[in-house]
């Protein structure tokens, strides 16, 4: 179980930070609906998927699935609250809270999916 959320955690830093460098992706978040976003969520959940499948946990799709759409919307209110707010990094110590609450829901979903793969 900690192997399935610690691959989870190394997942999330691949995903969100080195294959999320093209401004198309990271720009784009917070329009909903828009392909940059969506793209840079189904990355995660197919990095899921793989993380899972590698561990052989038979709902690994829906899990994916599941991770997928929750990273496009905690991404989304993210960058919106910042944008609404006008919160970046230069100009205002909330932004940093957003930051780290950002990464804290994504690290939570992780700990949820783990006690759902291995609880059901």
């Amino acid at each position: 179980m900690f192997e399935v959320l610690l691959w989870l955690f190394i997942k999330h830093f691949v995903c969100d930070f080195p294959l999320q460098a093209h401004p198309w992706m990271y720009l784009n978040k917070g329009s909903y609906g828009h392909l940059g976003g969506l793209a840079h969520a189904a990355i995660h959940g197919l990095g899921t998927y793989i993380v899972l499948s590698v561990f052989q946990i038979n709902e690994a799709w829906i899990l994916a699935v599941a991770d997928l759409l929750i990273h496009y919307h905690i991404d989304w209110t993210y960058m919106n609250v910042n944008i609404i707010f006008d919160l970046k990094p230069n100009n205002s110590e909330w932004f940093w809270f957003t930051l780290g609450l950002d990464q804290l829901l994504h690290q939570l979903t992780y700990f949820a999916i783990t006690w759902w793969a291995f609880n059901h």
